[in-house]
């Protein structure tokens, strides 16, 4: 439960770059390195081209910042979802007095004859 909170909380930055439509590096809270294409066309004399092989993508996830949750802000069936759910959780440790015998009612069998004896079966 931790782990999702803080997860949930954290904002997520994801950078990639993209070097003729195949995604080279992704990152995460950093800057990706890029290809060294560029570089590579600066030597050759070639950095005015009009339509460049590299791009740089990056998205942010923001994480939460009110985690203040007041009875209020839940709906009525979430509100009676709960209050149901921690009824018949709590009911669950509520020891009993006595614990029930099933076969209290019941008289033990008569016996006839010695079972044992006639099966010749012995504990050691």
């Amino acid at each position: 439960m931790a782990v999702l909170l803080l997860l949930s909380t954290i904002s997520w930055t994801v950078d990639k770059h993209m070097c003729m439509g195949r995604v080279m590096d992704i990152s995460l809270f950093t800057e990706a390195h890029d290809c060294g294409m560029e570089e590579a066309l600066k030597v050759s004399g070639m950095e005015n081209m009009e339509i460049p092989c590299c791009e740089d993508d990056s998205f942010t996830m923001s994480g939460q910042d009110d985690l203040k949750l007041t009875w209020s802000d839940l709906d009525v069936e979430d509100q009676v979802l709960l209050i149901a759910f921690s009824y018949s959780y709590l009911n669950l440790f509520v020891p009993l007095e006595e614990l029930p015998a099933p076969h209290e009612e019941y008289p033990p069998p008569k016996l006839v004859r010695d079972v044992q004896i006639l099966d010749q079966v012995f504990l050691i």
